[in-house]
């Protein structure tokens, strides 16, 4: 049975009809274009397509910098081009994860439900460090406050889990732009404050693990789907790590290399 909590925001998200739709398709007709006009989205938003991602090769070994509009477009995609991400699982003392709906601002995925945080660590010194993923580390808790207002404080270092990397290669539903990237896993047990940030985040919530499954067939049923990287999550990983919180060096692997492409519909 889903909790009162997610019933709700299903409601809510019900009604967004034609809404989503409109912007999943904005989305995609912009990440497939190189001239793209990007008068008709948030200000905020624009500028943050300049920031300055780590370029990486296959083996995740940096090979410069690229901005975030420049690693989106499927022009470079085609190209082999890889940029280094991250994604966060973040987990209540009750075992609960912290989901967040993407705000309608967002010029990649508005409006889909998706983990804890996902995003990029920058071409900048402190999250260029390498050692225990220690940069990306550091990106993990900037975007925390940023997108949740998390207190970097509430999520020391020292306490968030590197579990493995993963090459993801996601497509927008509607086939006209693609992402590819390496992303680094990260699961954080503790109970923190959480304070969204509109502009990034139109509604977060917290499941528990038999509430997961049913929560993502309700939105399905609305026409709605989750984040290409987080359903390739959900399928792959996530229950595997929900079941073992409290043993999860066994899913510690910081070698292996793991290949993961969404399935088209």
């Amino acid at each position: 049975m889903i909790g009162n909590i997610a019933r709700r925001v299903l409601a809510r998200a019900k009604h967004m009809g034609d809404g989503f739709l409109g912007n999943a398709a904005r989305s995609a007709s912009a990440a497939s274009e190189s001239a793209v006009n990007l008068d008709s989205f948030d200000p905020t938003q624009v500028q943050l397509l300049e920031e300055q991602c780590i370029l990486v090769d296959e083996q995740d070994r940096v090979l410069g910098s690229g901005s975030k509009k420049d690693c989106h477009l499927m022009t470079n995609i085609n190209k082999g081009l890889l940029h280094r991400a991250f994604s966060v699982f973040l987990f209540n003392s009750k075992d609960e994860l912290l989901l967040q709906q993407r705000s309608d601002a967002k010029i990649t995925f508005p409006g889909r439900f998706t983990n804890t945080c996902c995003s990029h660590p920058l071409y900048v010194a402190d999250e260029l460090e390498e050692t225990d993923a220690t940069g990306v580390k550091k990106a993990a808790q900037r975007r925390l406050f940023i997108e949740l207002g998390i207190d970097p404080k509430e999520v020391p270092l020292e306490s968030i889990r590197y579990l493995t990397r993963i090459l993801v290669q996601g497509t927008f539903r509607l086939g006209s732009g693609a992402k590819t990237r390496w992303t680094t896993s990260f699961l954080y047990r503790r109970t923190v404050r959480v304070k969204p940030n509109p502009n990034e985040v139109k509604e977060s919530l917290y499941l528990a693990r038999e509430d997961m499954l049913p929560f993502i067939t309700s939105l399905e049923a609305q026409g709605q789907v989750i984040t290409p990287w987080f359903k390739l999550v959900v399928e792959n990983f996530l229950f595997k790590w929900w079941d073992n919180l409290h043993s999860l060096e066994q899913f510690e692997d910081h070698q292996k290399i793991h290949h993961l492409t969404e399935k088209r519909a």
